[in-house]
């Protein structure tokens, strides 16, 4: 018997992390392809139609201005829904991103209150949150505890330290007029802010699509065993995914800081949800049963042009919580079932233990 040159060359080096990745974009290519990998932008179309000719909310929700406030106000959640992201693709959930979010956001005010210069204090925001995610991740591999607790601890142990920072009371000295502004400003009609988001979004993307780092964080979510036999560390990779995970919190509290003009040391934790919502929705949208960052785009979009509408026709702010509770668990529901299609079993039952 002879080998085939053409069929080894052809056949996935399964050996290596970036052979892993070969395969399962080979497959999630085809996936792409499927009808419900572009469900949840069909669901986007629906609903703005709908809002679009119900009289309660035609008037207003097609204009222009609607458009731009959905943009903006989506920049933060954005943001923050990356810092979920990412840690999930290792199946670990950081539930510290909403106060590591705020802890950045005052640790810029007090930089500000410093007379620290503008691009310093970005550093030290991005920094700050990128340390949370690191001791998180630290403290998840040494203990061989699921993230869950670890973060939950860490989310009310930063929680107490803002109250003893801020009394409880929002920052709002010091902080520059050129950052305010840079909150408020607008590129050729499209919201500063906005484009920040859609930047960020792109290098999360390149660096988890397009790396060997990434290929390796998403062959560690695939199958942890499996990647410890290719020779990949988890540990260090759990240590990386959550720092990197923080940092997105870390420059999301930047980035609500120069859109409120101050520092709310509770405004991380409204987030939460919503974040972990889209995250989840992610899965369900271009790459089916995998978690990615422009299916995580497409969910915030869907969650806000939904929630915009409901806010227009004077719908109780309660709903929004109905909504996003709804998301999660249709998105957690979705996940796993594209999943277990695709042979990766329950994505959320692999705890991360020490090499």
């Amino acid at each position: 018997m002879s080998n085939s040159p053409d069929n080894a060359s052809d056949a996935p080096d399964m050996t290596s992390a970036k052979g892993v990745s070969r395969l399962r974009q080979t497959h999630f290519l085809s996936e792409a392809l499927r009808p419900e990998a572009w469900a949840l932008i069909g669901a986007i179309l629906i609903t703005a139609a709908f809002f679009s000719i119900w009289p309660e909310t035609g008037d207003t929700f097609l204009s222009a201005a609607n458009f731009r406030t959905i943009a903006s106000n989506q920049s933060v959640l954005g943001l923050v829904t990356l810092a979920a992201l990412i840690p999930l693709i290792c199946n670990q959930f950081d539930l510290s991103i909403g106060v590591n979010l705020a802890l950045s956001s005052v640790t810029a005010a007090k930089m500000f209150e410093l007379g620290v210069p503008t691009p310093v204090v970005i550093v030290i925001a991005v920094l700050t949150g990128a340390a949370v995610g690191y001791i998180n991740g630290w403290l998840t591999t040494t203990l061989g505890v699921n993230a869950v607790v670890i973060t939950l601890g860490t989310a009310t142990i930063i929680t107490g330290l803002l109250n003893y920072i801020t009394g409880g009371l929002t920052l709002i000295q010091g902080i520059p007029l050129s950052v305010v502004d840079f909150g408020s400003a607008r590129v050729v009609g499209i919201p500063l802010p906005f484009i920040v988001l859609l930047v960020l979004s792109v290098v999360a993307w390149y660096i988890l699509d397009h790396t060997p780092l990434g290929r390796s964080i998403y062959a560690f979510g695939s199958n942890e065993n499996a990647a410890k036999l290719i020779g990949l560390s988890t540990t260090r990779l759990t240590w990386i995914a959550m720092a990197l995970g923080g940092a997105y919190a870390g420059a999301g509290g930047m980035l609500a800081l120069a859109r409120g003009g101050a520092a709310n040391p509770r405004f991380g934790g409204t987030l939460l949800l919503a974040a972990f919502a889209a995250a989840f929705l992610s899965a369900a949208s271009i790459k089916p049963g995998v978690f990615n960052v422009f299916g995580s785009t497409v969910a915030i979009f869907f969650l806000a042009t939904l929630s915009s509408g409901l806010n227009l026709a004077g719908v109780p702010s309660y709903v929004s919580d109905l909504v996003n509770g709804t998301a999660l668990i249709a998105g957690i529901a979705a996940t796993s079932l594209f999943a277990r299609r695709q042979g990766l079993g329950d994505l959320f039952a692999i705890p991360v233990k020490p090499n």
